[in-house]
């Protein structure tokens, strides 16, 4: 998988940049005084953890390279002293509005996040940025096109050329939605603004997402009864918790499914996979809260054949016209890329076919920090340095009471509540002295910062 490739391409020059500084350290402490050692290493460690600890596996003076559908529309902006403007016949309220600008970090973007405030919103970028970006300017249309839009860049600059970009994909909010989520709380993560405030939705989560229970363990469990308990409290949140968003728990299907066994499945679709910790091999364990059958209750074997086919009769059963589900390019988490092709092979055996796909990335290839920057504030489109498919953009507009119930419901999920190493509170101190970083006051957890946003951000696929 590429982001793979990438972390150990990025581990492995970070253990010779190491090796080349400690040498260089040894030799400098040793021709002028051995306490130098320690003092450097504690410098390099601040450094470290304050500059260089951000996975980031690309070039930040990249261009992102986004290809649109032709119908796109795209409008010169005229920038007057610091404010921006169209003239652009139509109603560009209910448009998703994207800018492309080309950003220059100033000698301090280096070392401090460049920021471009945009009217009563502000977007993030890498230290040391360069290039093409696109900002979110979705839901500031009034501004822009009558006495101007306040544009302000910290730490950076913004040529003058921008364009915007129109796209004008309605929402689909009166629409029935059904929500593909591999585990327990992307859902929230991906599409909480956009399903709470919906007609019609149905949430299906594919896996219990009972890996990783160490956090359990500390209640004097073992392995197995650790990894069973987290699976059952995920299962329940994977129900209970759209409630609070409006959705009622018969809407909800969880799949039982395991965490991080979709690949294998994919490869022997015959074969059954259990569970890699919980030493469970039942799927219908999982499923006693469902409100409809089907066929993978016959005979409870964690295939891929009965995912497919528990897919393909929640289509025909549910009959959605809009599918929320993970972007197949842009999100490399293998079972949300398991969870895209088993809904493909399912929509080919379907009597049922929805009209547009809306797709999402909670997780990416070479910037694990997007969206960058604070917690309720814009989310700009993410770094894509290999040209993705043309899809129109949907900016979904949370207001401030659905960011804070957004908030609210993430904190709900078991898998956001432990809490942070010790490792990841120092980092958080230093980063906060040096380089200005916040974190929201609801929560440790890193999800509270990226994903409690003014927009959430879908690609649209038509089909045909």
């Amino acid at each position: 998988m590429r982001k793979q490739q990438l972390l150990k391409k990025y581990r492995r020059n970070k253990r010779v940049a190491m090796v080349g500084i400690l040498v260089s350290l040894v030799l400098v402490s040793i021709e002028f005084s051995l306490w130098l050692f320690p003092l450097g290493l504690l410098l390099i460690w601040l450094v470290h953890e304050a500059w260089f600890a951000d996975h980031l596996f690309y070039s930040p003076q990249a261009d992102y390279r986004y290809r649109f559908p032709e119908h796109t529309q795209s409008v010169a902006v005229d920038v007057v002293n610091g404010y921006w403007r169209v003239e652009c016949e139509g109603d560009l309220d209910q448009a998703t509005l994207i800018a492309r600008v080309e950003l220059h970090s100033s000698w301090l973007g280096w070392l401090l996040d460049p920021v471009i405030c945009i009217g009563n919103d502000r977007q993030t970028f890498e230290r040391g940025a360069r290039g093409v970006r696109y900002l979110n300017l979705t839901g500031q249309a009034a501004q822009l096109q009558a006495g101007g839009l306040a544009v302000r860049c910290r730490f950076c600059s913004i040529a003058p050329s921008v364009k915007l970009l129109v796209f004008s994909q309605p929402s689909p909010q009166a629409e029935h939605i059904l929500i593909l989520a591999p585990h327990a709380d992307d859902a929230e993560l991906a599409a909480f603004g956009l399903y709470s405030g919906a007609e019609k939705v149905n949430i299906v989560t594919l896996t219990q997402g009972e890996i990783e229970a160490r956090h359990y363990q500390r209640l004097g469990l073992g392995r197995y009864a650790a990894a069973q308990l987290k699976g059952r409290l995920r299962t329940w949140d994977s129900q209970a918790i759209p409630l609070w968003g409006g959705v009622p728990q018969a809407n909800c299907v969880q799949l039982g499914y395991y965490c991080m066994q979709l690949p294998a499945m994919k490869k022997q679709p015959s074969q059954p996979f259990g569970s890699k910790e919980s030493g469970e091999a039942d799927i219908r364990t999982a499923r006693e809260f469902n409100a409809i059958d089907l066929p993978g209750d016959l005979d409870g074997q964690p295939t891929w054949s009965n995912l497919v086919a528990d897919l393909t009769a929640s289509l025909e059963h549910f009959k959605p016209d809009v599918v929320v589900m993970p972007h197949p390019e842009l999100d490399p988490h293998a079972d949300h890329v398991a969870t895209t092709q088993a809904f493909f092979q399912a929509m080919e055996l379907s009597t049922w076919q929805p009209k547009r796909l809306f797709l999402y990335a909670n997780h990416l290839h070479d910037n694990d920090r997007w969206p960058m920057g604070d917690a309720n504030t814009g989310m700009a489109l993410p770094p894509a340095l290999i040209e993705l498919p043309a899809d129109d953009l949907f900016s979904h507009v949370l207001d401030d009471q659905r960011q804070l119930d957004k908030a609210m419901a993430l904190l709900m999920h078991h898998d956001l509540q432990p809490p942070l190493s010790l490792k990841r509170r120092l980092r958080r101190q230093i980063q906060r002295l040096l380089v200005g970083r916040r974190w929201p006051k609801t929560g440790d957890n890193e999800y509270l910062r990226k994903a409690v946003r003014r927009h959430e951000l879908f690609w649209v696929r038509e089909l045909p």
